[in-house]
């Protein structure tokens, strides 16, 4: 396993094995669109997202991010596919095929979704570099030629729980996470140590809007409204959606009724299909897939790959809270000690609920 510091892979000890998942979107269209800006010699990248795709406005966008920025600086050829809702792991595995057979590498896949496939595809194209985004299952997506890309959410999430506190004035606060997967279930775990280390006798709502293998809770904003909603109802004044799209619909609900929304993966509050609910997005957990993503293709582009697991956590910049809007410049101060705290080991954040 490497942890990831300011972009350059160190080698650390693994410890035990991590089973991610996604907080991605949802969609409905199987394939994207393909742009070719390189030259003869420039790399061939196939990316794979996780159903939303493009114009999810949260962990599919902040992927696309990366490979815009590799685009621009490296002049690769892309060509970007989505998921289907609902559709099954033979459905992802032909997906991936398909870009081996056509010369794509390296090939990344967005969303934990895409373990079994690409584990499987890999295997049949040793000479391909994979990246599979959000996952480490030790025999199942581990191999010479894949790089497994994680994140340390449950650090991230710490910080926007400790705002969520400091920003509420009845100690009572809520959790909507898109779909009950082991990884949101991280997400949920910093967040609570977040708003307990502020307010030990704080009150933390939570509310799943799907459970495997239904992940429409990932792309589903009315649910999301609904959920909120009745948090709301019963006392909340901040809510976090680690829900992709569904987020969008927990921040109606808060408008609505004089609240704060937390966003998630990216800074929501700049995202312009959000912005007439941009006023109550007080800040976002910021997790860099668009780092993750251009790191891969530039190490690959560089003539150094390599395959394993690699973590981009707080130190590193991977994960983060945003100050966006400037409704946290008042507690920040209070966020940043949090945060160096987090850094220095003094706070050991929990990743399981």
């Amino acid at each position: 396993m490497r942890r990831m510091r300011g972009g350059t892979l160190v080698a650390i000890a693994a410890a035990g094995v991590l089973a991610l998942a996604a907080c991605g979107g949802s969609g409905d269209s199987g394939a994207g669109n393909q742009d070719s800006g390189g030259g003869s010699d420039a790399l061939k990248v196939g990316l794979a997202y996780d159903i939303g795709g493009r114009g999810d406005q949260s962990f599919n966008d902040s992927a696309a991010r990366g490979l815009d920025k590799a685009k621009q600086e490296f002049g690769v050829d892309a060509t970007e596919l989505e998921a289907t809702q609902g559709e099954t792991d033979a459905q992802k595995e032909d997906r991936l095929r398909q870009l081996a057979e056509n010369g794509f590498n390296p090939i990344i896949a967005v969303g934990f979704a895409y373990a079994g496939p690409v584990g499987a595809v890999a295997k049949d194209f040793p000479d391909v570099k994979f990246a599979i985004v959000d996952d480490f299952t030790e025999g199942v997506d581990t191999g010479p030629n894949i790089a497994n890309l994680t994140f340390a959410e449950h650090e991230g999430s710490f910080l926007v729980g400790a705002a969520a506190a400091l920003k509420s004035e009845t100690g009572n606060v809520g959790f909507v996470g898109g779909v009950n997967t082991p990884l949101i279930q991280k997400f949920e775990a910093g967040y609570t140590a977040g708003v307990k280390a502020v307010d030990p006798d704080a009150k933390v709502q939570v509310k799943y809007l799907t459970q495997p293998p239904d992940f429409g809770g990932f792309n589903d904003p009315a649910k999301g409204e609904t959920a909120a909603n009745g948090m709301l109802d019963a006392g909340a004044d901040v809510i976090y959606a680690a829900a992709g799209g569904s987020g969008s619909g927990v921040f109606r609900a808060a408008k609505e009724k004089g609240a704060y929304g937390i966003g998630v993966d990216s800074d929501q509050y700049n995202q312009p299909a959000l912005a007439d609910v941009k006023d109550v997005i007080m800040t976002s957990m910021v997790k860099n897939v668009d780092t993750a993503v251009y790191d891969f293709i530039k190490s690959v582009n560089d003539g150094q790959f390599q395959a394993g697991q690699q973590v981009y956590d707080l130190e590193s910049g991977g994960v983060d809270y945003s100050t966006s809007g400037g409704m946290v410049d008042d507690i920040k101060a209070k966020l940043d000690e949090y945060k160096e705290k987090i850094i220095s080991g003094e706070i050991e954040v929990p990743s399981t609920t």
